[in-house]
């Protein structure tokens, strides 16, 4: 089972469940946890080969997301959790989107952080430059250089260090299984596009996030029960770049408020 811990909070029912993206950990909630450990349970998890789970794989040979997603759910059923709030960095946006589509009663609201709801042209470039190089560069050069072309500036300077660090952790297997996840990717991506999920999200996204901003606002535009709040200023990881303003919005959308559409945050 994936490694994870809890923050038991008395005085709530609800739960918040955090999940990062590929190459990091649960450390990358780091400035979320004080704020909503006050207000809500708080479920934190390292994915398969990630953080304190870098010796667990799962149990088949393959990865997908359908797997991957549900190793998530069964840390729910061992704590009891009959439904919570999501949060996801990254690529564990589209864990959770998967999580949705398979457990829906699980799922009491999503927050998508740097969303990957679609790839533009320069995504798709990087990925196939990615998929070409995997075995002739190592891969946490490979990483580093992934990691500043999609947090560029001196702004998510700390959001890179955050992610080499816990990348040490990855072995360049795992990274390998992960990759190999792309094809299932953009095919999920594409389907999710074209349909129609009643959970409630919010699309909480950088400014700066050039890499994926454009196809999270299409999608929250096309959906009726999803909403786009932009902080301006911060790319991909706006959760580390901008935590303040991060941590007010998402709190006031897990508590029900109604976001306005579409709104910037300087």
């Amino acid at each position: 089972m994936l490694s994870y811990k809890t923050f038991p909070n008395p005085d709530s029912d609800a739960w918040v469940v955090f999940i990062h993206g590929a190459g990091g950990s649960s450390a990358v909630w780091f400035k979320q946890l004080r704020d909503f450990r006050e207000r809500f349970n708080i479920l934190l998890v390292d994915l398969r080969g990630h953080g304190k789970s870098s010796e667990y794989h799962g149990n088949e040979k393959r990865y997908t997301l359908a797997s991957i997603s549900q190793d998530v759910i069964e840390v729910l059923d061992t704590e009891g959790i009959g439904s919570a709030h999501f949060v996801g960095v990254s690529l564990g946006t589209i864990l959770i989107r998967q999580i949705v589509e398979m457990a829906p009663k699980r799922v009491d609201s999503v927050i998508y952080a740097g969303a990957v709801a679609g790839f533009t042209w320069s995504a798709r470039s990087l990925i196939s430059v990615g998929q070409a190089l995997r075995f002739l560069i190592p891969f946490r050069t490979l990483y580093a250089t992934f990691a500043w072309i999609i947090m560029p500036g001196r702004k998510a300077a700390e959001s890179r260090r955050v992610f080499r660090r816990e990348a040490r952790r990855v072995e360049p297997d795992e990274f390998h299984r992960w990759i190999q996840l792309v094809p299932e990717v953009r095919r999920r991506l594409k389907q999710w596009s074209n349909s129609v999920s009643d959970c409630r999200a919010l699309y909480l996204m950088g400014g700066k996030d050039y890499l994926f901003l454009p196809p999270a606002r299409r999608l929250a535009a096309s959906s009726r029960n999803a909403f786009l709040q932009v902080i301006e200023g911060v790319g991909h990881v706006c959760n580390i770049e901008r935590p303040a303003v991060f941590n007010e919005m998402a709190i006031a959308f897990l508590n029900g408020q109604q976001p306005d559409l579409q709104v910037s945050h300087q």
